[in-house]
């Protein structure tokens, strides 16, 4: 196989056959800490992404076929390039994205110990029956040819969740990244080529047209999609068309149930990493918190207080702590938030004005923590996904739990307390795919992750995340002479 020519300064192409692919209609994507042109990228057209497909399907038998630790063996590989390349991936997540330094390294930093983990994965058969007159055994098949549709806000961790068990099942792959995100993925699946045969993994950048098109494409037999709940649905309705399979990874209004036996100081800084990492924009990041009015102001001043230690501006500066939102669109949905919050004459413990970066450039937004704004106001009925987060106070505990479970959402749930035991209790009470004790946004490939509710349909991660990459097929054999 031959590698294209990998720099992460410029040439940001599509990948497909192994091969850089340009395209005639092109758009730029943003720094969104300077609103500068970071870089241009090609956009694919229905003619190219046929021109993928066809190329992965003849990809397809041979990558099937070959031995499972074949496939583990490159998937391995790839880790140990990411692994070479954490420093240039966390320079390009913190340009494209907005990222501070230690969370780009984190992010960058995980994929190849994720790649590695996943390199230890297989598929055994099951024997379901085995005697004198019959055997029965399940196989895992992979699908095919799937597409991997993926977000601006972790645009390479959320791509690698997908990919590795994806190749490990021996599928074949399209990656569709963001179009306001699309340059770490352009980069990582023109680094994989260097050890996957041509066809097996590709990456197509495109605008809004492109996901339509996978979607209601008849030779992709599965989507796995991390985005919104309007996205999810979009494609779902698309894919019925094929009956494709799909894993729908979706958005979350997750709360944070803090109970009065906390240290409010030791809490602050876990629950406000856990709001505002990223600026907020993670899908399971912490969008409203309830409080026990035993504690509420206590929590309340520690938090505001943490909050103003950290710094907001240009991300290549060690010192700043949160930078911009990542794009345009984003910055006038939350900034939509602080105005219908100032319109209802809601009280702010902290921000509520809007901040621009040097020169007026840049999609700055302030930490702006809004005090008990009602249970029906849009803060706290709607994803956010950004850098505001409402506080509200509780005394039943009956009550703030259905307040918790209200809503359409059902990602992740946290709980904070010292009662270990009763926590647990709880947790069964929450419609949460995932609900963290004492901790927040802490992931691992053996650890099944999803959605409840409008949050998704499937999971990513562990044996049963595995799975999903593939087909079950059950072989029955008579042994008896014919």
């Amino acid at each position: 196989m031959t590698a294209p020519i990998f720099s992460f300064i410029s040439d940001f192409q599509h990948i497909v056959d192994g091969k850089k692919r340009g395209s005639k209609t092109t758009s730029n994507v943003v720094n969104p800490t300077t609103e500068e042109v970071l870089a241009n990228v090609p956009v694919a057209d229905r003619e190219l992404l046929d021109e993928t497909v066809a190329a992965a399907s003849r990809a397809f038998p041979a990558w099937a076929s070959v031995p499972i630790e074949t496939r583990q063996a490159a998937v391995a590989k790839l880790g140990d390039l990411m692994n070479e390349k954490v420093n240039e991936f966390a320079d390009l997540l913190i340009k494209e994205v907005g990222k501070n330094r230690e969370l780009a390294t984190i992010e960058a930093g995980s994929c190849g110990p994720w790649l590695h983990g996943l390199a230890g994965a297989s598929l055994p058969e099951e024997v379901l029956l085995d005697n004198d007159n019959r055997t029965v055994v399940t196989r895992y098949v992979p699908h095919g040819v799937c597409a991997a549709i993926t977000p601006w806000n972790f645009p390479l961790s959320l791509m690698v969740w997908k990919l590795a068990p994806a190749l490990v099942a021996g599928n074949c792959v399209i990656v569709k990244p963001s179009p306001f995100a699309p340059l770490c993925a352009i980069k990582f699946v023109e680094l994989a080529q260097q050890v996957l045969p041509p066809g097996v993994l590709s990456v197509l950048s495109g605008d809004d047209e492109l996901g339509p098109w996978i979607s209601t494409h008849p030779g992709i037999s599965r989507i796995s999609l991390t985005g919104s709940i309007a996205a999810g649905k979009s494609i779902m309705r698309n894919a019925a068309s094929n009956l494709m399979s799909l894993t729908l990874e979706l958005g979350g209004n997750d709360p944070a149930l803090v109970y009065p036996d906390v240290d409010p100081k030791s809490l602050a800084p876990k629950l406000f990493w856990s709001s505002f990492h990223n600026t907020g924009q993670i899908c399971c990041s912490i969008k409203r918190v309830y409080i026990h009015e035993d504690v509420y102001e206590a929590v309340r001043d520690e938090l505001v207080a943490y909050a103003k230690t950290v710094k907001i501006g240009n991300c290549l500066d060690p010192d700043v702590g949160m930078g911009p939102v990542q794009n345009r669109v984003q910055f006038d949905k939350v900034k939509s938030y602080i105005d219908d919050c100032h319109a209802n004459g809601y009280a702010f413990s902290l921000g509520g004005d809007t901040i621009q970066g040097p020169d007026s450039k840049g999609f700055f937004l302030p930490i702006s923590i809004v005090d008990c704004p009602p249970q029906e106001s849009r803060i706290v009925q709607e994803e956010q996904f950004g850098p505001i987060l409402p506080l509200l106070k509780w005394k039943d505990e009956d009550k703030v739990i259905k307040q918790m479970n209200d809503g359409p959402y059902g990602l992740t749930a946290t709980v904070w307390t010292n009662d270990l035991d009763h926590a647990q209790m709880i947790s069964k009470r929450l419609d949460a795919g995932t609900v963290w004790i004492n901790e927040s946004q802490l992931f691992h490939w053996d650890h099944p992750f999803g959605g409840v509710k409008h949050s998704g349909i499937g999971v990513e991660h562990g044996r049963q995340g595995l799975l999903s990459w593939t087909n079950i097929q059950t072989v029955a054999l008579t042994k008896a002479r014919t």
